[in-house]
Parts: C-alpha cells; sequence; structure tokens
C-alpha cells in the first residue's frame, strides 16, 4: 500500500494554479511543487501535467515564457494571470466547502442521524 493518495477528477487544474501562485515555475518545478506542498502525499504524472498546463494556458489562466532553468536548460515557465489569481479563490472556496461537508458526513454518529 501507498501513502501516495489518488487524485480526485477536477483537481489537478486546482493544485496547479495553487503551485503556481506560489512563484513562477517550469513544469517540473510545478511536479515538485505539488509534491512538496502536498507532504509527498500527491505525485503528478508529467503526461496528466503538461495538457492541464496547456488548458490552462489556452483558457487564460496561466501565462507562459521562456526561460533558462536553473541547470541553464530552456524551459517555459508559467505564472498566474488575473483570472487565474480569481479562479484559485472560487476554487479553494468550493473545495473547502466540500471537504467541510464530507467531513461532516464522515463524523456523523448514529445518534446524530
Amino acid at each position: 500500500m501507498t501513502d501516495q493518495a489518488q487524485l480526485l477528477p477536477g483537481t489537478l487544474d486546482l493544485l496547479i494554479l495553487r503551485a503556481v501562485s506560489l512563484g513562477l515555475l517550469h513544469g517540473y518545478g510545478i511536479l515538485l511543487r505539488i509534491g512538496q506542498i502536498s507532504g509527498n502525499a500527491l505525485l503528478i504524472e508529467q503526461g496528466a501535467l503538461y495538457p492541464g498546463l496547456f488548458r490552462l494556458v489556452r483558457q487564460g489562466l496561466l501565462k507562459a515564457s521562456w526561460g533558462t532553468s536553473e541547470n541553464n536548460r530552456r524551459a517555459k515557465f508559467y505564472e498566474l494571470t488575473a483570472a487565474g489569481r480569481k479562479r484559485l479563490r472560487e476554487e479553494t472556496d468550493s473545495w473547502n466547502r466540500l471537504a467541510t461537508a464530507i467531513g461532516s458526513a464522515l463524523a456523523a454518529q448514529p445518534e446524530e442521524v
């Protein structure tokens, strides 16, 4: 059994937006940041990340620009746009409401029903 959690559908975009909100990152850096901020409980495959990044850029939630990585390689760096910051706030609020509701449901005792 692994200690890594399964990613729920629809949460990848939220995780990418959150990782990028913490600072300008290239693709591989985003993978590392998601692992870091989740305590290594979430592992995102590159095959899922890059289509997600493309989708978020196309939606205007991320801006991409070319630069040089810390190991002197050309890399595409991502940053949040104003629309991305707004979406991150909305999705975070929605996720927190859902997590609270699920937590309440799982904590329910027979005498409370």
